[in-house]
């Protein structure tokens, strides 16, 4: 190998700025950053885009390393024999070991007429073309938020503190990761701020024309804007580049997040299929995840061998307006307790979390490694689900 070892991180968001800051403690690697967009953007603040209440977009020199060279570019194709990276302005890049941390966006909806007439808010873009549509439409239209997770909850609340006629439809339940008492709390607020809420097996979405939702049930909703929140996909980058990967495209990788085809690439954030067990698609657990592969690459580097992923996890938070929202606690396996804390204080919390994550990434660039929550111990749950599926690998060879 080269005295000098470069490194790529494809992917700017929470999992590829941690890794690419926490790579550059070490004075002999060149560390790039390969993202389409010259800004990092602050996806926990989407809907508060789509609301008017923040830009949801951070400049780069406040979250990534001076050391960190930024290429503002599209990675066409991964060529994992050569190791090099077809870019989609600028010809090739070449690495000698690779991050793959392409993170997430709208899942193709497969609901008739949701793609032409439906906004989803995924992305910056999506988020951007959204505001002049509504916009556009007059105070007391119908807007319909399909989808009743936390970007549908918070995007709801968002639109109706602002004076939106908003009709949330989960689809089935709202918050389906919450618990009992912290759904109870939410669905009061919304109703408070005037959402109607629809949930219950009959308020799938069957179809979306340009001024109506159909129902499962029949009903049919007058819906002037219709926004999407139903579900993520992941960039099929790395299936156009002939690596494994799970049904949904996520890459394939064993428990250190080294990809099971190549000890060169590692990945990180909701692209990655640790085991084919792939944690929850969030922040959460995308900026440990994003410090766990730079430390697989720093380990391999130094002819050590990589510790494994022992991911753990806390809560749930969900803004709910401005002046209100939920602080869902869970156990170290991700699961919801009864315990949580709504209200104004909920909303302080959501805050402190949305602003200590850019916090994190900062810290992490002025002094990188030492960032630390991601060697939390995240509990029993994933060693049993990992040894129950070794257990049914054997039985069936």
């Amino acid at each position: 190998m080269n005295e000098n070892t470069d490194v790529v991180v494809i992917g700017g968001g929470y999992a590829g700025v941690m890794a690419a800051n926490r790579l550059t403690q070490r004075g002999d690697l060149t560390v790039t950053l390969v993202n389409p967009r010259p800004d990092f953007v602050h996806r926990i603040r989407l809907h508060q885009l789509v609301g008017g209440s923040d830009a949801a977009v951070v400049a780069y020199r406040d979250v990534l390393a001076e050391g960190v060279r930024l290429v503002v570019d599209t990675v066409a194709r991964v060529d994992a024999d050569d190791r090099r990276l077809a870019l989609k302005s600028v010809g090739t890049l070449g690495y000698d070991y690779l991050i793959y941390a392409v993170g997430s966006g709208s899942a193709d909806p497969r609901v008739p007429g949701a793609a032409e007439f439906a906004y989803p808010i995924a992305t910056l873009e999506d988020a951007q073309r959204l505001r002049p549509a509504l916009d556009a439409a007059q105070q007391g239209t119908a807007v319909t938020v399909v989808g009743a997770g936390p970007t549908g909850i918070e995007t709801a609340a968002e639109l109706a503190e602002a004076g939106r006629a908003v009709t949330l439809v989960c689809g089935g339940v709202l918050g389906p990761y919450l618990h009992a008492r912290g759904r109870r709390s939410v669905a009061g607020r919304l109703a408070k701020l005037g959402v109607s809420v629809l949930d219950g097996p009959g308020t799938k979405v069957t179809a979306v024309s340009r001024d109506a939702v159909q129902l499962a049930d029949g009903r049919e909703l007058p819906s002037q804007v219709t926004i999407w929140t139903a579900g993520f996909g992941v960039p099929d980058l790395a299936v156009r580049s002939g690596l494994s990967t799970d049904a949904v495209g996520r890459l394939l990788t064993d428990e250190t997040l080294t990809s099971v085809d190549d000890e060169r690439i590692v990945a990180a954030g909701d692209s990655a299929a640790p085991s084919d067990l792939p944690l929850r698609m969030s922040c959460q657990a995308a900026m440990p995840m994003g410090a766990r592969a730079a430390d697989t690459v720093l380990s391999r580097i130094a002819g050590e061998r990589p510790e494994t992923l022992n991911q753990s996890f806390a809560a749930q938070c969900i803004s709910l307006g401005r002046g209100d929202g939920i602080f869902q606690f869970a156990n170290r396996s991700d699961v919801a307790v009864w315990f949580n804390i709504d209200g104004r204080l909920g909303a302080k919390l959501k805050e402190a979390v949305c602003s200590g994550v850019v916090k994190h990434l900062a810290d992490e660039a002025g002094k990188p490694g030492g960032y630390r929550l991601h060697r939390i111990s995240g509990g029993a749950t994933r060693r049993q689900l990992l040894q129950a599926k070794r257990t049914t690998a054997a039985a069936t060879r």
